[in-house]
């Protein structure tokens, strides 16, 4: 997955949901580092004949910061990113990519100092806010998550809207306010359709406050895409089944057995544990 892009591709969503359920899909659609070349200052966007021979030497850094992070390779990674802020202290970009760096590697707090140092840097910096946003969220901050996705709103040029707007849901979820969840996540799907973890989210949500046909509708479109996986088939079988869908149940149901044969969600279903 780039994380240059902040959208994956098809094949890296494939990838994703092949691999995780869609609750780890999530966190790792939403940790998406800056993209280089947005640079530090709020007002305009830097050329390269801005950039002084320090900052060249901190981003060529921070590119090989960002290959290993993208293979998961983080003590490596972190080396890099720490060569690229002794090229340049004032690097944002190289303290946004540390937050996400120290997130992989269990410590909050420094990735917390990092994500600020970053926005301190640059207070429109929408990957930072986003990023700072999504760990106070997994940390139960729920309230300056909000604000910190908020902040990343606001920014007129910020590109990753729809992410934000899926893990702002995902939060007020968390903190039990369904409608403002499913109204951020109903505006990312607005954004965003094709973007399975939203789809999952938002057709969980309604199921979970019994809005059964319209749970329906984003998860049969779901279903029906090469993005299905165990959890979202099973989604569909518990929705159909509150709709009294026999027939559709007995499909989802034998896709389920068929592709994904040692799921915990097949075990859920031949129990009967419909409600769990």
């Amino acid at each position: 997955m780039s994380l240059h892009a902040c959208a994956p591709s098809a094949a890296s969503r494939r990838r994703l949901l092949a691999l995780a359920s869609f609750g780890l899909a999530a966190w790792l659609l939403a940790a998406c580092a800056a993209q280089p070349g947005l640079g530090d200052n709020p007002q305009e966007l830097p050329t390269a004949s801005d950039e002084t021979d320090a900052r060249r030497r901190a981003r060529t850094r921070l590119a090989l910061a960002t290959g290993y992070y993208e293979n998961g390779q983080h003590t490596v990674a972190l080396d890099e990113q720490k060569k690229a802020l002794q090229a340049d202290p004032n690097f944002g970009d190289a303290y946004n990519l540390g937050g996400l760096i120290y997130m992989a590697l269990g410590d909050q707090a420094l990735a917390q100092s990092h994500f600020q140092r970053a926005i301190a840097l640059n207070p429109r910096d929408g990957d930072a806010l986003h990023n700072l946003g999504w760990l106070q969220c997994q940390q139960g901050q729920l309230a300056a998550a909000n604000q910190s996705f908020e902040r990343a709103l606001a920014v007129p040029t910020y590109p990753g809207r729809a992410r934000t707007l899926m893990a702002q849901g995902v939060c007020e979820a968390r903190a039990g306010n369904l409608a403002r969840a499913e109204a951020a996540l109903m505006r990312s799907y607005e954004l965003d359709a094709g973007n399975p973890v939203t789809a999952f989210n938002l057709s969980q949500l309604l199921y979970q406050r019994g809005d059964y046909t319209r749970a329906q509708f984003y998860v049969r479109r779901l279903n029906n895409s090469e993005l299905a996986n165990a959890e979202s088939l099973w989604l569909g079988i518990r929705v159909e089944r509150r709709l009294n869908n026999r027939q559709a149940m007995e499909q989802l149901a034998s896709q389920l057995r068929r592709r994904f044969p040692q799921s915990r969600e097949l075990l859920a279903y031949e129990r009967g544990a419909f409600d769990d």
